[in-house]
Parts: C-alpha cells; structure tokens; sequence
C-alpha cells in the first residue's frame, strides 16, 4: 500500500477500533453523515484516505484543486445532497460515497470509496445501490458518475450496475468514462 494512504486509514481503525473482515458484505449498514468540513469524523476519514489513493494513482491529482468538479461537504450535505459511510455489523467503517445535485436537476455519485482491506467482497455494487436508494430518496430520476482511465474495474461496476456511457457532463478533463442511468 502506497504511502500516501496510509495515514487516513490509521485514521479509520482509530475511529473504529480495527478493520476486520468478518461478515461485511452480509449486514452492510448504510448511514447519512455530515462531512464536517474540520476533517473529523468517519466521513472526513474516508474522503482523505480516498484523495490519498487517487492522489498515488494518478500521480500527484489534488481531487480538492479548482480543475476538479466540487465535491465539498456543502456539496455532499441536504437539501440537495448526502454522504453515506457503511458500517459492518460490528460498527467498522468499510466503505462511503456521496451524491451532489446537478445545476440541471440530476444528481452526480461522488467519492465512492472502498477500505482497501474489504474490496473484492461485493461491497462496491452495494453501496452504489445505497447511494442511488439516497439519491431516488432525495427525488432525483437521473444519477451521473465519472471514473478516470486507471479504475477500469469501476467502470465495469458501473456498466455492469446499468450506467450508459454519456458525454462529459461535468468537465472533469481527468475522467475517461461518464455514466447516466435512470433511477
């Protein structure tokens, strides 16, 4: 595991007293959280430990800079948005993502984010069915994703879950894939 990432899952098992596998795709808990801007929290956690892998991956990619689409906790908060981390049946955090309204009333999916040690488990293709329940609970009909040319495996979860492939909806010049699908 690259270096850059290492410190915000320290983060995660300090929160959560210890990142174990047992049981986690079985009894998933999906709870809203307010990522509170000061970085504490689950939330918070999971956003850095995110920005640090995508920062390692695609060498040097700040998903905070002014280039990037925004994903900024007001983005990821009501009325129009969310944040939901999963919980495994022992309280672990395993796994969040967030969605954000779109300036032509669709919403976007954002930062989803897997705990390294739970991937390959089925835990992505839950939680995005979590997130687009949040996004068809918020009133959206129409949900978006981008993913960049180094998570082919996220598109494939994507095309597999029915997102069709769309122009850049965000101008996100770092994505090689956009998906839509209709909730």
């Amino acid at each position: 595991m690259p270096d850059g990432f290492r410190a915000p899952l320290r983060a995660l098992r300090a929160v959560d007293g210890g990142v174990t596998s047992d049981g986690v795709t079985a009894a998933l808990r999906f709870e809203p959280v307010e990522v509170d801007p000061s970085g504490a929290g689950d939330a918070a956690a999971l956003l850095a430990a995110m920005a640090a892998e995508m920062r390692e991956l695609y060498e040097g990619l700040d998903l905070n800079s002014a280039a990037m689409p925004s994903a900024t906790p007001a983005d990821l908060g009501p009325p129009g948005g969310t944040y939901l981390v999963g919980y495994s049946a022992a309280g672990e955090v395993v796994c969040g993502g967030g969605v954000k309204r779109l300036p032509d009333g669709a919403c976007e999916i954002k930062r989803m984010y897997v705990v390294p040690r739970f991937r390959r488990r089925g835990v992505a293709p839950q939680l995005l069915a979590a997130l687009e329940d949040a996004a068809r609970g918020l009133g959206y009909g129409v949900v978006r994703l981008d993913t960049g040319p180094r998570q082919a495996h996220a598109q494939r979860l994507y095309e597999a879950q029915g997102y069709r492939a769309i122009a850049n909806f965000n101008g996100n010049s770092e994505a090689s894939f956009f998906g839509e699908k209709r909730l």
